[in-house]
């Protein structure tokens, strides 16, 4: 799956982005609360989740990259190939920039939990107020329209208005806030739950 958004691109996750992926975690994981991991992994470290997210079914990860010439005009032919840093569609390869990603993820891992999955969007910094957050939800739950998922569920890191914004855009509604549920940076944080309704 490859949709289009003018400047920006949004595929199924390979494990050649398994860096980057990486990188873009670790500054949420040393930067902020929002995700409550406290350590930075390696790649190989961070293979397992990459594989836990197939390209059908349930759970998926999805990538916004920024498109380059060719895979805007993947019509172009051999003379006018992948610039610098990227690589052809189909090569297995990112081409061009990540700007963010989501998942879908398994809620709990009992198995009446299986029609509910837990979603998550990350955007690089660089890449903050372009939408891109509204790009992957939009692919993410196109994807999900055809499974067998009931509810999708999200956890939010409070105070976070502009994930706030996002979710309930969405069509999320708030259902309950654990509070002061973790703790990092010498603080306690309370995290807010929200539901969507999917089938």
């Amino acid at each position: 799956m490859l949709q289009q958004h003018g400047e920006v691109q949004v595929r199924a996750g390979v494990e050649a982005d398994l860096p980057a992926l990486t990188d873009l975690y670790n500054h949420y994981i040393r930067e902020t609360s929002i995700t409550f991991d406290l350590e930075p992994f390696t790649p190989d470290q961070r293979r397992p989740w990459l594989l836990s997210h197939p390209q059908d079914g349930p759970h998926r990860l999805l990538v916004a990259q920024e498109a380059t010439e060719q895979t805007k005009n993947p019509h172009n032919g051999p003379e006018h190939g992948p610039s610098a840093g990227s690589a052809a569609p189909g090569s297995g390869q990112p081409a061009g920039a990540l700007l963010g990603y989501a998942t879908s993820s398994a809620f709990r891992p009992k198995a009446a939990y299986a029609p509910s999955v837990e979603v998550t969007v990350y955007c690089a910094p660089h890449a903050a107020g372009r939408g891109i957050g509204t790009l992957l939800y939009k692919a993410l739950f196109e994807t999900l329209a055809d499974e067998d998922v009931h509810r999708a569920y999200a956890g939010i890191t409070q105070p976070n208005e502009a994930s706030t914004r996002l979710h309930t855009r969405f069509g999320f509604r708030h259902i309950g806030t654990y509070t002061e549920v973790g703790r990092k940076f010498d603080c306690y944080w309370d995290v807010a739950w929200y539901q969507k309704d999917l089938g």
